[in-house]
Order: structure tokens, then sequence, then C-alpha cells
């Protein structure tokens, strides 16, 4: 580990925040309470995905002030779900562009180094308290028999996480990366996107978030020729997988999505 002089206050996030750091770079220092492998561990992960060419460089472990930290190249813009709140028009535009940056990543194989998809939902799932234990078995059975797959899997890939510069865009905060099946996390950002539109009290806002994710799925499908059946039995396990995550809101909807389960 090394030391050197922290910039400006950039971002606040859950784990960490975000300073400048030298030329070109930023530090994203994290919290005290983050455990050491952990913050290992998203190094791992951001060195195994730098190779796709929608991840940002990132450099060794530091320390600063008794904080641990990950020095990432800067990236510059704005995150796809600003430009989208505040350009509703553009919706077409950025959902194409975001399915496009799914299909290159998913382009990508993967070496070992990542852990297999499949291994953290089957954890995800025999953790879950909110599942009936019948559903719960009919899920990891549903995904004992899904298909492995060696790409690529950003595991939270939704417009907060894409930044764009341009017509340049950047993938960010790869904590959930994995080696899995494409399938697997195009059905993730599918959970994550209608999950976010079912707790909205607006039906305008539900509408835009259900049109912006039909436009991502029918690009994202144009571009791979198959798949749709399979993406379907894929997205009732990840519903129940996700709560795992124990986000209250959402258990009424994730529970409707896994029961859904042919």
């Amino acid at each position: 580990m090394s030391t050197s002089t922290i910039g400006k206050f950039l971002a606040a996030g859950r784990t960490a925040d975000i300073y400048e750091w030298e030329p070109g770079f930023v530090l994203k220092l994290f919290h005290t309470w983050m455990p050491v492998e952990d913050i290992e561990y998203e190094y791992q992960m951001a060195q195994a995905v730098y190779d796709s060419g929608l991840a940002p460089l990132v450099k060794p472990i530091v320390q600063h002030e008794g904080k641990i930290g990950l020095v990432y190249e800067r990236v510059e813009g704005t995150s796809m779900f600003e430009v989208f709140k505040r350009s509703i028009w553009k919706t077409p535009q950025l959902a194409r562009k975001m399915a496009d940056m799914h299909f290159q990543l998913h382009q990508s194989h993967v070496e070992s180094t990542l852990p297999p998809l499949k291994d953290k939902l089957e954890r995800k799932l025999q953790n879950v308290a909110a599942l009936p234990d019948r559903l719960k078995l009919r899920l990891l059975e549903k995904l004992s028999a899904l298909p492995e797959g060696d790409r690529i899997c950003h595991g939270d890939f939704h417009p907060g996480n894409i930044m764009l510069n341009g017509s340049d865009g950047k993938i960010i905060d790869w904590i959930d990366a994995s080696r899995g099946n494409p399938l697997a996390d195009v059905a993730r950002t599918s959970i994550l996107l209608l999950g976010a539109a079912s707790t909205f009290p607006n039906p305008l806002q539900r509408t835009v978030i259900g049109w912006f994710h039909a436009i991502y799925l029918k690009r994202y499908f144009s571009l791979r020729q198959n798949g749709q059946e399979e993406y379907r039995l894929w997205l009732p396990v990840v519903a129940g997988a996700r709560l795992s995550e124990n986000i209250t809101e959402l258990e009424p909807w994730l529970l409707n999505q896994a029961n859904l389960i042919r």
C-alpha cells in the first residue's frame, strides 16, 4: 500500500467517498467498516474487467489516514440516469445505447479470476428468509438446470452505472461482477429496472421506465438473435435472489416475479 495527497471531495456513496487524486484519477476511499477482503475483491474484479474496454483502469490499493482506497481512472461525463431524467425525449437513444454497451460487454470471455454467477445466485437464494421453502427449492432446481456461461456479467447494470461523455460510455461499480451467462445478466437488469418502476407512485414515471426497458430489451435481442425464451427462465430466479438484498419496498413485487417460475 502507498500514500499520496488527497484532493477535492467529489461524491459520497454507501461504502465509500470519492476524491480527486493524481491527474486523471480519483480515489475511492472506503469507510472504515468495509472489510479489507471486500476491497481487495473489488480490486481483483476491476482488474479482470478492464480489458473489456468498457471499464476504467484501476491502480493498486492505497491507504490514507487509516482508510483503504482504490485509485480509478477518472471517468468524465454524466450518468445515463441523470441524462435520462433531464431529457426524457432521449429515451429511445439512451435505451439503445445501454443495450449496445451490455451486448459489447457480453462478448468478452473472462478467466476464472471472476466468481461463477450461478454460485452467487445459489448462495443468495439459500439465504432468503422471505421465500417459502417450496418456492426456494423450485428456484434452486431451475437455477441448477440453466446454462453456466463464461462471459463477463456486471451484476448491477443500469443507467446509474453508465457514465456518458459524448458518444463514449464507461461502466462503473463492478463490485458485483462475475463469470456467467449473459442472459442472467440481462434478466438482472430487467429486474432492477422494472422493480424500481414498481415503487414509483406516479403512473407516468412507471410508464416511461417500462418504455425504456422495452426499447433496451428489443435492441439487445436484435443484436443477439436468440435467447429470449432462456432469458424468461432466468427472471424468476434472479428476482428470488434479489430478495436476499432486503429491500423492503420491493419484497411483494419480487415475490410475485419469483412465483412466475415455470
